[in-house]
Parts: structure tokens; C-alpha cells; sequence
């Protein structure tokens, strides 16, 4: 530290002043004049003018489709599925997800659904009894599924069976 050492003027808030003044020497009210010299110089080259007050820049108006009060997740979300153009994309996700409380707990653990394209849904099953029941349901299927998803959603309903091994050609042969 240097010999010259300070201590806060009265209050704590002002400029500083020496501990032991020297004769001859700037005062401490003439130090706290250059000080406040320095700061409205360095002020002026920045741009700002001290004890002037801030002029506030105005916020643009907010757009109302966006930001703006906290709204509910749900509603949110559903809205965003929309303005993207992904409502049925996500309801056919929620179909695949919960195919044990569409098709019934016994049905969903014997078949699986795949995929959906255009309006078709194609289901697994796990052996041809099960493909076959599942055929047999198709049409109540296609109307609960469309209770779910939205009229029209669902046109058609293809099962597939389980894979086997191709058959050889020819007379049937006994082992």
C-alpha cells in the first residue's frame, strides 16, 4: 500500500479523503471536485449526460398469440400440436400408447400396432388365431379408434400374422 492511505469521508458515502493532509496540498473538497470532473468527462464520452434521467426505449406491443400471461401446459400444447399441423400425428402416438385400454388387456396382450399410413392401421398379432379375431373385430375397431382420433381417421384396419417359414413346393411329405 502506498504511505498515502484513506479513509471514507463522514457518512461513508463520499469521496475519499487523505488520513493526514499535507500543507499545500489539494483539500479534500477540491480531490472530490476532480473526481466528480473525471466521472461527468468520462460520462460525456460515453454518451450519457450525468444527472440527466434515462429516456426509456418503448417495448414493442407484444404480439398476442405469443408470451403474454401464463397460460395452462395442456392448453399450450394444444395449441402448438395445431399451429405445427401435428394433432393427429400425436393422437395416433397416443393410440399406440395406450392400445391396452382401446382394444382391452387379453386383445392388446396377444397384438401390437406397427404403423399407420393413410388412414391404415396395421396390427401384429402373435399367431393366426389371435390375426383371425382380431380380422373379425376390424369394423368395431375402425369405429372405436375414430371415437379416439376424430371421424375419418381410421378407414382400414390390416392384421398381419405372425412370420413363418416359406413352404416347400411340391406333394406333402410325412417324416
Amino acid at each position: 500500500m502506498s504511505d498515502e492511505q484513506t479513509e471514507p469521508a463522514a457518512g461513508g458515502t463520499g469521496p475519499a479523503e487523505p488520513a493526514d493532509p499535507t500543507p499545500g496540498g489539494p483539500s479534500g473538497i477540491e480531490l472530490a471536485r476532480e473526481a466528480l470532473a473525471q466521472a461527468k468527462a468520462d460520462a460525456r464520452k460515453r454518451g450519457s449526460v450525468p444527472g440527466a434521467q434515462r429516456r426509456r426505449t418503448p417495448r414493442p406491443a407484444r404480439d398476442r398469440g405469443r408470451g403474454g400471461d401464463p397460460r395452462a401446459f395442456g392448453s399450450a400444447i394444444k395449441d402448438l400440436l395445431a399451429d405445427r399441423g401435428w394433432e393427429q400425428r400425436a393422437a395416433v402416438g397416443g393410440v399406440f400408447g395406450n392400445w391396452a385400454g382401446i382394444v382391452g388387456p387379453e386383445l392388446a396382450d396377444h397384438t401390437k400396432p406397427e404403423r399407420f399410413e393413410d388412414g391404415e392401421l396395421v396390427v401384429a398379432a402373435d399367431s393366426t388365431a389371435w390375426a383371425t379375431q382380431l380380422r373379425l373385430l376390424a369394423s368395431t375397431l375402425v369405429r372405436r379408434l375414430n371415437e379416439e382420433l376424430g371421424d375419418g381417421t381410421v378407414r382400414k384396419v390390416k392384421v398381419t400374422g405372425p412370420a413363418s417359414a416359406p413352404r416347400r413346393r411340391g406333394a406333402w411329405r410325412v417324416r
